[in-house]
Formats: C-alpha cells, sequence, structure tokens
C-alpha cells in the first residue's frame, strides 16, 4: 500500500494538450513548504477540486534543470537581497514527455512572475546565436557573463483546478548537484500556486487547517545558498526552518 499513490491514482487526469489554457505565463506565485507525512491527507481535502497531470501514465513526472549565473551570483544576490526586477535562467527538461525549453524568468516589481522560452531539447554546450538573442531580448542580461550554476531535480505532481485559472504544483525529493556535492530531501514537499491573479483557493484553506503559513525561498537560492560559499545571512531564518521541516513534520513557516 502506498498512500500517496492511491490517492494520486484517485484523481481525473488532464492531458498536456488540455492544459494548455492554463499555462500562466505571465501570473502570480505563492508557495508553501511543509512535510511529506502530511501530503496525502491534504491531496485528500482537495480532490474533488482539482485535475492531475497524466503523462504518459504518469502521475509523477521528473524534471532536470540547469541554472546559470554570472561567476559572482549576481542573480542569486538579487534573491537574498530581495531585489525585484530579478531575473533566472534556465534549461528545464521534462524526461516524461521527451521536451526540453530555454528558460528566462522575470520577476517584476509588482510582484508577478513572467515566463518566457524557446523549444531547446537538449541542454547547450554553450550558447548558440539563438540563445543569446533569446536572453537579450527577454532581459537585461549580458548573456556572455552566464555560466552553469547549479543542477536541481524533483518529482513533480501537477495539479489544475477545475473552477478558475490555477495551477498547483508540488515538488517531492529535491535534489542539487553542484561539482561534488549532492544534496537529497526526501521529506520536504514545496508546493506552489500559480494563479492569473490572486484570488481564494481551496489548496490555501487546507495550508491554513493544517497550520502551514506561506513561506519558502527559491529553489535556486536554496541550493545555491546550500552547496556554495556565498553570503545567506538574509536566509538564515529560512534555511533553519526548511531544516526543521525535513527533520520533523511538526515544523511549518511560521511567518512570510
Amino acid at each position: 500500500m502506498n498512500p500517496l499513490n492511491d490517492i494520486l491514482q484517485s484523481f481525473t487526469p488532464i492531458t498536456l494538450a488540455e492544459m494548455d489554457g492554463v499555462k500562466l505565463m505571465n501570473r502570480t506565485d505563492r508557495k508553501f513548504c511543509f512535510h511529506i507525512t502530511l501530503l496525502p491527507a491534504i491531496l485528500s481535502k482537495i480532490h474533488p477540486y482539482y485535475k492531475i497531470l497524466e503523462v504518459g501514465q504518469n502521475r509523477i513526472s521528473r524534471y532536470k534543470t540547469l541554472y546559470y549565473d554570472t561567476a559572482n551570483f549576481n542573480l542569486y544576490k538579487m534573491h537574498l537581497y530581495g531585489k525585484l526586477n530579478r531575473y533566472k535562467v534556465r534549461h528545464r527538461t521534462y524526461l516524461e514527455s521527451n521536451l526540453g525549453f530555454f528558460e528566462v524568468k522575470f520577476k517584476n516589481n509588482k510582484g508577478r512572475t513572467i515566463k518566457s522560452r524557446v523549444n531547446q531539447k537538449e541542454v547547450p554546450d554553450g550558447f548558440d546565436e539563438t540563445i543569446h538573442t533569446f536572453i537579450q531580448s527577454k532581459s537585461t542580461l549580458n548573456s556572455e557573463s552566464l555560466i552553469p550554476a547549479i543542477w536541481i531535480k524533483y518529482n513533480r505532481i501537477t495539479l489544475v483546478s477545475r473552477e478558475s485559472a490555477e495551477r498547483l504544483t508540488i515538488d517531492l525529493n529535491l535534489e542539487f548537484i553542484k561539482s561534488d556535492t549532492n544534496l537529497c530531501f526526501e521529506t520536504l514537499v514545496i508546493a506552489e500556486v500559480k494563479q492569473d491573479k490572486k484570488v481564494s483557493s481551496v489548496f490555501f484553506n487546507a495550508m491554513k487547517e493544517n497550520n502551514i503559513r506561506e513561506g519558502s525561498i527559491s529553489k535556486y537560492a536554496m541550493g545555491i545558498a546550500m552547496t556554495c560559499d556565498v553570503k545567506k545571512n538574509n536566509f538564515k531564518e529560512k534555511l533553519k526552518t526548511i531544516t526543521n521541516i525535513i527533520n520533523d513534520s511538526h515544523h511549518t513557516f511560521t511567518s512570510h
């Protein structure tokens, strides 16, 4: 018996093609972190209100992402100091669907996330003219200053609201790979609600009932802070909270 798989199989499936209407490339994001032991009960609670993405009969999909930054981690530092109008640059591989994209994410000063991407099945061995042009057209970054920074892998459950333009992603088995460092977090869940605009959500109610408050750190910033010799004082409390969640199911974020 696997309670998580059992509940996932009970959701009504939705295909990638059917998800086209909720790509939400321009959206608001709200994140929550909690211990994996809480997940089956939470999924059972929200079950009537969501469909689940199914790719090739898989309801949990594997993601592999290579993030880029400058040699001085300037993009990481923008997160560290809470700067808006900031970027993430990455190549993401969707293993189950055999797709790959080169992506630029922009968090603007209104708190909205705008994602742009181009088809790029394989991880680029250096940037060609197409990628240079794409980065320069979608950001203020100097594409020639960007180098591979860290690999991040995880498994993702994607739920789509039956009632509104909302996607709920639930990430499991987070793994950071940086040079000879490999960190795995099997008990941490990072859930993110992605909406066209901030409205009520069944998932928010489930979080409130479980005393799980909104709060997180980007997977990229978390990975760099945990694997590199960089400044991280501003993330100290968030990293401590995440460590407590990983080690003890009774810990959750206590503030935004």
